[in-house]
């Protein structure tokens, strides 16, 4: 969520950034400061109103206070008693108002909520506008695979090998599924361990959370309500409550700490975890795009960080450097690149995005994305840190990052250590998981 202050200060610097990215939200900043004007007039009308009433209260406290005295003195008290009576009546205007007003204010805020949740984060200022076309690729790492013969496709390979089970995964679970078989779900258990393993060496503490979450998870996240049709919901007949299977484990991670203040000295918060990914959308049709490079569920394991404000550029780069040295590590050729504006995701202020080579495709396919909410996600999670110098509480950072997805890694890690007999070569930082296996031979 954006900071109202920064939106009363500079709209139409807002809006600007907002295009940027692609999205025009000027009607919807309009309407924000035209409820926040509307919001704080109530909120002063009923607080104005309430004071009052409470005065009346006490003029009437000290009236019948007034009529005692007078009735034992046998005193006429018809005055006072009108007196006691005009301010009934009025304190009963009063609340009829304040009733009102208290529900139309219910009513604003419902709205101010709703537009405040649609706005996507602001990029970062030294990101480029607009969207794919203005991406910048800032490295390239590895050497690019050469082959004397003619490279195969990585679902003839898997199929070939007995890795993947493409025909009984469509049989379990429809379309845009696949099975892990024999060395082949070996081989991607491989991989997860090899990023666990990584990830525990560097200090990063490992979670497991639970894989269906609670709609207010991928409200924080930036997630819902705009793509809460893009992922799979649970009906549950005995509960109420907005279920949901986790699209990435960030939902959860970014969730750990809802609704809580944290000391300066829990910060940073290093955490990875690995879950399955399901994904309603299971990409395109096209012929390259065939095989498990895009599914309806996948694994990944993720990296993510509580940081305190000035942290958070250095952490962004910590976990890039994380992605690459991960990718670096299983020999693979790749490139590092820095996404415009308009092609990070709706709650990101910037993405690096990891994008290895997959022969077939004749291109990059993205293995990880890094990106820095800022304090977006942590304002529409209300994650706080308490500053010990102020003592006061401010918003954290939190930034996220693939550590990494297997779902495009195994296609690029069979296609391009192939070899002219249709046998793979096993990356030498995954055989101590595979019992010191080098080569994967048709047996």
């Amino acid at each position: 969520m954006l900071d109202i202050k920064k939106i009363k200060e500079n709209p139409d610097k807002v809006k600007a950034g907002l295009k940027a990215k692609e999205v025009d939200c000027d009607a919807t900043i309009d309407q924000i400061l035209a409820l926040d004007v509307k919001i704080r007039g109530l909120k002063t009308s009923t607080e104005t109103q309430t004071a009052q009433k409470n005065k009346l209260a006490k003029e009437n406290g000290k009236l019948f206070g007034q009529k005692k005295a007078a009735e034992k003195k046998g005193e006429d008290t018809s005055s006072i008693d009108a007196a006691i009576e005009a301010n009934k009546q009025e304190s009963i205007r009063l609340d009829n108002e304040i009733a009102e007003e208290v529900k139309e204010l219910a009513q604003l805020q419902v709205e101010y909520k709703t537009a405040m949740l649609s706005l996507p984060n602001l990029p970062d200022e030294d990101l480029l506008p607009g969207g794919k076309e203005n991406n910048q690729p800032l490295r390239y790492s590895g050497h690019k695979p050469e082959f004397a013969f003619e490279p195969k496709h990585h679902v003839d390979l898997c199929q070939n090998l007995g890795l993947i089970d493409y025909e009984r995964g469509v049989k379990l679970a429809g379309s845009g599924n696949w099975m892990y078989t024999g060395m082949g779900a070996r081989l991607e258990w491989a991989l997860l361990n090899y990023f666990i393993d990584t990830h525990i060496a560097d200090g990063y503490d490992f979670i497991l959370p639970p894989h269906m979450l609670e709609y207010m998870c991928g409200e924080t996240a930036g997630q819902f309500p705009k793509f809460a049709d893009e992922v799979y919901k649970i009906a549950n007949p005995t509960d109420d409550r907005i279920h949901y299977m986790l699209p990435t484990a960030e939902a959860a991670l970014c969730s750990i700490y809802r609704d809580e203040i944290l000391t300066e000295a829990d910060l940073p918060k290093k955490l990875f975890a690995y879950t399955p990914c399901f994904r309603r959308e299971a990409g395109s049709h096209r012929a390259d795009e065939r095989g498990m490079v895009r599914g309806h569920q996948f694994n990944k394991v993720e990296m993510f960080q509580f940081t305190r404000p000035e942290d958070s550029d250095a952490a962004f780069e910590e976990l890039v450097t994380k992605a690459e040295k991960l990718v670096e590590g299983l020999g693979f050729h790749f490139r590092t690149v820095k996404l415009a504006a308009g092609d990070c995701s709706a709650s990101m202020a910037r993405t690096y995005d990891i994008e290895i080579l997959i022969p077939s495709m004749d291109g990059y396919k993205e293995v990880s994305s890094v990106s820095n909410a800022r304090d977006y996600q942590a304002r529409r999670g209300n994650i706080r840190f308490r500053r010990e110098a102020t003592g006061k509480p401010e918003f954290v950072h939190t930034l996220n990052g693939s550590g990494l997805a297997t779902s495009r890694i195994f296609p690029a890690l069979v296609e391009q250590n192939q070899r002219a007999d249709g046998s793979i070569v096993v990356p030498e930082v995954l055989r101590k998981y595979l019992g010191g296996l080098e080569v994967i031979e048709k047996k």
